[in-house]
């Protein structure tokens, strides 16, 4: 590829009257990086008229990408974003019916709503910061800050045109706007991102890696005390005090109702089980999902006034639990019933780490005063300050909000218990539950472990019950996540064990200590090459 030298032109619209048009931005001020790389700033600020704006885009030409591998990163967490070259396309909900679609609300998890898919070779499109690289060469291209909306890429290779374009439609503004911040960096891999987070004044809360057990890839919502105790003792065949043991979904009585446990599945309450937890020397985790809530729970049926409404009705988060709807972080009521949970959760139950889960649904829009990607880093801020020091495992959240703001992160969608899900399954949205996509996010969002903050790549299977992944894809699954993640997590029960698995778990924990060594992608296929106490391995998958 050929970086560009200068930002084409940029358009910002101001209602449905008047272009504001800013030509002669000139060249970039391309700086010279330690490891013989270049990057430049391109912050465009414009002096702007009252109103309300319409659109804002630039234009950067990025030619000879014939033979580039292009990264456009994923909307949030869950989204599929492997590295394309210009004969690939992104296929959205095309080709769903539109009564399957609003049915399983399948439009709700991704930027379906607010982005457009061509269904086009060649035309393929990311959010907050996408890359060209040839080789070992990489171009970098993100954003600086979300704040004023999502920086949307596009980028059609027949025009060999990139279009970046603000999301901040509708967005009342006077005066100076920042419409473009912009990080262009060109050079080796570790240079260019180190040089990005610098350039953000972005590290890791912590560099303290987690290793451990969640209870969802195997009984799923179906945990009961008994379950969970069962599961605990058998951690204590391997695992070292001081690991995380986090009960996941299922143990609340809807998704929404945090303030007490399901009675019948947890007599004893929380306490009792975050008590039994730290009794067998763990750190206790507990799952939530603080920003949206079923529609059977009890929150629904007696605060309807605390749900998101858009054009007049409920925002519809997705089909999980029957239907659940986005919860109005503006409403008073539900951060002060937000700050209740968190109360509890921490001071009266004991719990000493969240994993909180489909954060998306704060921010499905913007408004006239804040955009949509201001407003998921508001409700990232606002779970910074409820759980204090408490880590935070961010989950099903957009990926640049997070930065900074939470200790560990998804950066994958879910495994599944076999490698690819149902064939009917692949035909829908890019969130979609995959042990093979899964694999390939962690791998390509490697870059964001250890800068962002830790990443999380899902969890790993050694059992021989309840999964349908053969031997060697179960240990390809878990060297990737030892290679590239900051939390190792399993959801088996490790009293299961036989000595296989067990020198397999052993194994797997050294694993962590290998250096990557290169990444290489032929087609689909994805090699990974590392060194470990001196010698070299491979992973292809």
């Amino acid at each position: 590829m050929k970086a560009p030298n200068q930002i084409k032109h940029a358009i910002i619209v101001l209602g449905r009257e008047g272009n504001e048009l800013f030509d002669g931005i000139g060249d970039l001020d391309w700086q010279e990086l330690p490891a013989g790389g270049r990057a430049a700033f391109a912050v465009i600020s414009p002096a702007l008229p009252q109103g309300n704006i319409a659109s804002a885009e630039a234009y950067l030409r990025i030619r000879d990408t014939k033979r580039d591998r292009i990264f456009m990163n994923g909307y949030q967490t869950w989204t599929y974003c492997p590295e394309y070259t210009v004969k690939d396309r992104i296929r959205g909900l095309n080709g769903l019916p539109k009564a399957v679609v609003k049915a399983f609300a399948l439009d709700r998890y991704g930027d379906y709503h607010f982005v457009d898919y061509p269904n086009k070779r060649g035309v393929l499109h990311g959010v907050s910061y996408c890359y060209f690289r040839s080789g070992e060469r990489f171009l970098l291209i993100a954003s600086l800050s979300e704040q004023n909306g999502y920086t949307l890429f596009r980028y059609d290779a027949d025009e060999e045109l990139l279009t970046v374009r603000r999301d901040c439609e509708g967005l009342r503004c006077g005066g100076s706007f920042a419409a473009f911040e912009l990080f262009i960096a060109e050079g080796a891999e570790d240079e260019v991102f180190d040089a990005w987070f610098a350039a953000m004044n972005v590290s890791p809360i912590t560099e303290e890696r987690i290793t451990g057990y969640s209870s969802w890839y195997n009984r799923y919502q179906h945990i009961t005390e008994e379950t969970i105790l069962e599961d605990l003792s058998g951690c204590a065949k391997i695992m070292r005090g001081g690991e995380l043991f986090q009960i996941d979904d299922g143990w609340e009585p809807a998704v929404g109702d945090w303030l007490e446990a399901d009675r019948k599945k947890f007599p004893n309450g929380m306490k009792a089980a975050a008590g039994a937890i730290h009794n067998n020397g763990y750190k206790a985790g507990l799952w939530l999902a603080p920003f949206v809530a079923q529609k059977d729970s009890a929150l629904v049926r007696e605060h309807p006034d605390w749900l998101y409404h858009h054009k007049g009705k409920p925002w519809v988060c997705g089909s999980n639990w029957g239907g659940f709807y986005s919860l109005d972080i503006d409403k008073p009521e539900v951060v002060e019933y937000l700050e209740a949970t968190f109360r509890r959760v921490f001071d009266e139950w004991g719990f000493d780490l969240v994993k909180l889960d489909f954060l998306y649904g704060a921010a499905p829009f913007g408004s006239e005063k804040e955009t949509r990607a201001g407003r998921m880093i508001r409700a990232m801020k606002l779970l910074r300050r409820l759980c204090g020091q408490h880590p935070i495992l961010g989950c099903g959240v957009p990926v640049m909000p997070a930065f900074g703001l939470v200790e560990y992160c998804r950066i994958s969608c879910d495994v599944s218990l076999d490698w690819d899900d149902k064939p009917w399954m692949r035909i829908i949205h890019r969130e979609r539950v995959s042990t093979r996509q899964a694999m390939g996010n962690t791998v390509f969002r490697r870059e964001l472990n250890g800068r962002a903050y830790l990443s999380d790549p899902d969890v790993f299977f050694l059992r021989e019950n309840n999964i349908r992944l053969s031997e060697a894809k179960k240990l390809k699954l878990a060297n990737i996540n030892a290679l590239f993640g900051g939390v190792l997590l399993t959801s088996d029960n490790i009293g299961d064990y036989t000595g296989s698995a067990l020198s397999a778990y052993r194994r797997l924990l050294a694993m962590r200590d290998a250096k990557v060594k290169g990444v290489g992608v032929a087609g689909k296929r994805i090699t990974v090459a590392y060194e470990l106490n001196g010698e070299d391995g491979s992973i292809t998958f």
